[in-house]
């Protein structure tokens, strides 16, 4: 896989070369920052990645990663700030750092520079990469606010959930993906294969993520253990925790999720209720499905047999990490 440490290094050189020493240095020093700490970069490496599996140079699509690179942080930040999240990559939060108006100013200011990083692109390209962006930009805020909604609702369904996930995080890695299919003028049908492939590895992901972040280790995860059981994130867990348990196990779960406890023992009274009523392997299978379902697109797709085994194992891969 060394051939995606060259994609986040192209990425990385290109981020060191922006320039962001403009004034009013208080709307800029903030992008500077939160770009410069660096992350996995891995919506930027996926454009890279399709732009090559359809026959362009990763070179060509460096544009259209940065921009993804830059919502994506554009999103952080304010996500941040909804959360009241002290910290960000072991690094205090932008808001925090200078304030919450620069912090909503400053995040505004790089959804613009994202668009404009299509302007480097002749004007079908960037017609059809800003058509695409922008219709992930509004599910992204969608899913956002479905997330927002789920905070103060007992009701929430595992559909329901999975609709929220596919909004806020999966289409922007379907769109990682398209918009290096685009920059490659790939067919239509390419296009749209790549697009759902990455759109389902998405939502697997974020399953994946869920469970690590119960069950996963602090030092190799990168963040809290036990964070979405502190904040009471009604996640596929938790929902399906609740439709499989019986009626004391219900209540316990119910009881510890109407609290604001931020102890080791809700984490870990959490956990074993979790355990007891089998959801682990239900959120195992469930990721295995949607990885599945991805890679089954890979048959549909018009590229070479080794660019399908590529995206196979980086599927599997990212299946599987501890991260």
């Amino acid at each position: 896989m060394n051939y995606l440490e060259r994609y986040k290094e192209e990425v990385s050189s290109f981020i060191d070369t922006v320039q962001l020493n403009k004034t009013p240095e208080e709307l800029y020093a903030p992008i500077d920052y939160i770009l410069k700490i660096g992350g996995k970069r891995l919506r930027p490496i996926l454009t890279l990645f399709a732009a090559e599996v359809f026959g362009t140079s990763s070179k060509e699509a460096i544009y259209a990663a940065v921009a993804i690179e830059m919502f994506h942080n554009f999103s952080l930040i304010h996500d941040d700030i909804m959360d009241e999240a002290p910290l960000r990559r072991g690094n205090e939060t932008v808001h925090q750092r200078w304030n919450l108006n620069t912090g909503i100013l400053s995040g505004d200011a790089m959804l613009i520079l994202a668009y404009q990083y299509f302007e480097n692109y002749k004007p079908e390209v960037f017609r059809d990469l800003a058509k695409l962006f922008s219709k992930t930009a509004l599910e992204v805020c969608e899913g956002q606010q479905l997330d927002i909604n789920f905070e103060t609702r007992d009701d929430v369904t595992i559909s329901e959930y999975i609709k929220m996930i596919e909004y806020k995080t999966a289409v922007l890695v379907g769109a990682a993906f398209e918009m290096g299919a685009i920059v490659a003028e790939a067919s239509p049908e390419n296009r749209q294969a790549i697009y759902d492939y990455g759109k389902y590895l998405g939502i697997a992901f974020q399953l994946q993520d869920d469970y690590l972040d119960a069950f996963g280790d602090a030092e190799t995860f990168g963040k809290q253990v036990g964070g979405d059981i502190l904040e009471n994130k009604k996640t596929f867990l938790y929902l399906k925790a609740l439709e499989n348990a019986d009626e004391t196990q219900k209540k316990q779960l119910e009881k510890w999720f109407s609290t604001t406890e931020n102890s080791a023992q809700k984490v870990e009274e959490v956990k074993r209720l979790f355990i007891e009523t089998g959801v682990v392997t239900d959120s195992e299978e469930l990721t295995e499905i949607y990885t599945n379902k991805a890679l089954a697109i890979l048959d549909q797709m018009q590229i070479s047999s080794d660019y399908k085994e590529e995206l196979r194992e980086f599927s599997l891969n990212l299946m599987n990490r501890a991260v």
